[in-house]
Parts: structure tokens; sequence; C-alpha cells
């Protein structure tokens, strides 16, 4: 029985691996090409090679759920094809322990992609967008279209690149009043942490007066702000693309602001329950060999697999919009989809048992 179940396990195992290796070639070639429409300035082909390849923990983790389904439906397939599930069930197995046997390197991939989401990809994605916008010219003279966005109190910021050793490429901040008219507007070349505090180095800041407006200029000007290096490590990769501890931060970072935090809760919630979801959508595959799938061909187990992914992909990816705009929980958004295919794997299971 053992030797049956290392071989369930190594059919379901290679087709994972062969997935996994299929797309995440497929998407860093896409990738790469896309990378090279941005290159200018320091930033030229070498650069985006080396930003594709720190952004490969990212895209492993992004595929793993799909390359766990995949893997099982194309495995546990070509073992069904070959007639080798109908021998092993005559020899005595039961279907509940090649269940197991398929499910135990799901198992390895899901603990892979904890792993990945939270100690490897974002560290790796944080350096990678710094080291982009620097070498695209972040501390140019002026805001850059890239970098991000962000608001506290009536100060709006921008930040062309942040690094996470503590230091600030092209910081520009807009004061505003209560009544939302614009008090100055500040551009720093750099700006460097100073325990608790920043220093704005080449400060260049415009005060708007009521009937005209005069410039300061500043070497040196001490910035007080509640944005410390761990917040902004956080701000500035996608929600999608941080830690769970990352994601947690920010989010009371932002209710304590008063600001919306809705997209990081869901972002922290697809994280969270990204086991529970990889390991569900691996059941339903297993129920569709068992079940549906059971005499067709290959090409057209794919073709369903890929569909009931991408179905359960929109309909996670419209509940969480959908979540932010009418105020319902996100941890529902993420696990109606998550409930749905379970039942419907589990009603699949019993047809088959």
């Amino acid at each position: 029985m053992r030797r049956i179940d290392r071989y369930v396990m190594r059919s379901v195992g290679s087709a994972i691996l062969l997935v996994m290796v299929v797309v995440l070639s497929l998407d860093m070639i896409f990738a790469f090409i896309g990378e090279l429409e941005d290159t200018r300035n320091q930033y030229q082909t070498l650069q985006a090679l080396w930003y594709v390849f720190l952004t490969l923990p990212r895209r492993i983790y992004d595929y793993l759920p799909l390359g766990a389904f995949m893997g099982c439906l194309i495995g546990l397939g070509a073992m069904a094809s070959a007639s080798e599930l109908t021998v092993i069930r005559a020899a005595g197995v039961s279907l509940r322990r090649i269940v197991w046997s398929a499910m135990k390197p799901a198992l390895v991939v899901v603990l892979l992609g904890v792993i990945l989401g939270e100690y490897v990809a974002p560290p790796a994605e944080r350096y990678a967008q710094s080291e982009k916008a620097v070498a695209l010219g972040s501390g140019k003279n002026v805001a850059s279209r890239y970098g991000v966005w962000h608001r506290e109190g009536n100060v709006f910021m921008h930040l062309n690149a942040v690094q996470p050793n503590g230091v600030l490429h092209g910081v520009s901040l807009f004061r505003f009043d209560d009544a939302m008219r614009l008090l100055s507007s500040s551009f720093a070349e750099r700006a460097i942490y100073q325990r608790d505090y920043w220093l704005l180095e080449n400060v260049r800041t415009t005060v708007v007066e009521q009937d005209h407006t005069r410039l300061e200029t500043h070497p040196l000007l001490r910035w007080d702000t509640g944005l410390s290096p761990q917040v902004l490590s956080v701000l500035i990769v996608k929600p999608e693309d941080l830690s769970m501890s990352g994601l947690y931060t920010y989010a009371t970072y932002l209710g304590e602001q008063g600001l919306n935090a809705d997209p990081y809760w869901l972002a922290f919630w697809k994280k969270a329950l990204m086991p529970l979801g990889t390991a569900v959508m691996v059941l339903v595959a297993i129920s569709f060999i068992f079940g549906p799938l059971r005499s067709v061909t290959m090409g057209f187990r794919v073709f369903t697999g890929l569909l009931v992914g991408l179905v359960f992909k929109y309909l996670q990816d419209l509940l969480g919009p959908m979540s932010v705009v009418y105020g319902f929980n996100p941890m529902l958004a993420v696990l109606i989809p998550i409930a749905i295919s379970a039942v419907a794997g589990a009603l699949l299971m019993r047809r088959a048992g």
C-alpha cells in the first residue's frame, strides 16, 4: 500500500511541478518583455532582468494554487486515462486513501506558499520596487509618475522611491487647510530616517499667501510624521504582495488615521485563507477525476480545470471590490467562493464514493 501511496504522490507532485515550470516560464518571459518598455535612465536591460528575477518569489506564490489544482487534475487524470485508478481501487485501496495520497503534495505546496508569502516574496518585492524606482531617476526635481501617494491628515505626500534602509527619494508634500485650500508645497531630493523623525535634504517650499507665493529653500529640514520605515515598506508594494503581518500593521495604521483600510483587510484575508482555498480547489480537482471527468480526454480536463479555476478567481475578484464598495466584511468575500467550491467538491466526492 505504501508503494501505491508513493506512486500517487509522485504522479501528482510531478504534474504540479510541470504546471508550475510551464506557467512561470511563460509569465517571466512576458514580464521581461513588459519591463523592456520601461527602460530609460539607469534602468536598462540587465536591471529589467534583475527586477523580473527578484519578483520570482511573488510570481511563484501567485501561481501555487493554480499549480496545485491543475497538477492534481493532470496527474490523477493521466492515471485515470491509463486505468491505473481503476486497478488501484480494484486492489482494495479506498477512495479516501487515494484522496489523501493526492492531497499530500498539495499540502507541501500550501506550506511552501505560506513560507514564500510571509517571509520571502514581500522583502524581495520591496527591494525590486525600490531599486527600479531609484534606477528610473527618482531623485529628480519633480514628483515622478512612479512611486506612491499617501495621505496623513491634511498633508498629501508623494514618494518617488522608498528604500528599505530608511531612505526616501523625491519627497513631495502638499499641505492643505481644513477647507482643502493649498497652504504650501514642498519637494525634497531625499529624506533619511532619524529614529523618530525624518531629515529632509535640499528642500524647496512654495508657500501660498493670499495674493502671492513665497519660495523657501532649506539644505536640511526636520519632518515629523507618523510614517516609519516599517510602515513605508508596506506602502510601496501592492496589498496582495505584502505579508500578513505587514498587512495587519498598515491596516491598523490606516484605521488610526481615519482612512479606508478595507483593501488591506481584503488582502489580509486572502492570504490568511489561501491554504484553505488551495486545499478546497485540490478537493474539487480530485472530485472531477472520480466524477464527471473520469473518461474524457486530457485536453478537455485541462480546459475544464482552467475554466473552473478562472471562475473561482473571478468570483473572488468580483466579491472583493464589492466588499470595499458596499462595506460588508472582506472575510466573507474570500470565504464565499471557498465555501461554494467546498460544497461542490464534497457533493461530487459523495457521488463518486
